[in-house]
């Protein structure tokens, strides 16, 4: 899964595509469990669009989309914010959270 830069993260929004953004924190050991259960469903969704990253560098990310904690998983439709996964039970919950929400 690649950085995404707040410019990224724009682009995404006004091209109004439909993608994952992971944010995370580097010293957040759940944040870490997070991270390989999306490394996994990436590799099952490979057509999915999946950017991650550091909640510390973009305060204005955590502003706007009123991000309560980390890990923090947001799921965009055609670029608007449709749910926001902060509990991250299992690669198959995951995965059923993308297509539900026809992500994938």
């Amino acid at each position: 899964m690649h950085e995404w830069s707040q410019q990224k993260l724009n682009e995404v929004i006004e091209r109004k595509q439909s993608a994952l953004f992971y944010l995370y924190t580097p010293m957040c050991g759940t944040c870490q469990v997070a991270s390989k259960m999306l490394a996994v469903a990436e590799e099952l969704l490979p057509d999915v669009t999946m950017g991650k990253a550091d909640l510390n560098f973009l305060p204005e990310v955590a502003e706007n989309f009123e991000i309560e904690s980390v890990p923090c998983l947001i799921m965009l439709k055609e670029g608007m914010p449709i749910e926001k996964i902060y509990a991250f039970q299992s690669v198959p919950y995951l995965l059923d959270k993308i297509k539900t929400n026809q992500l994938a």
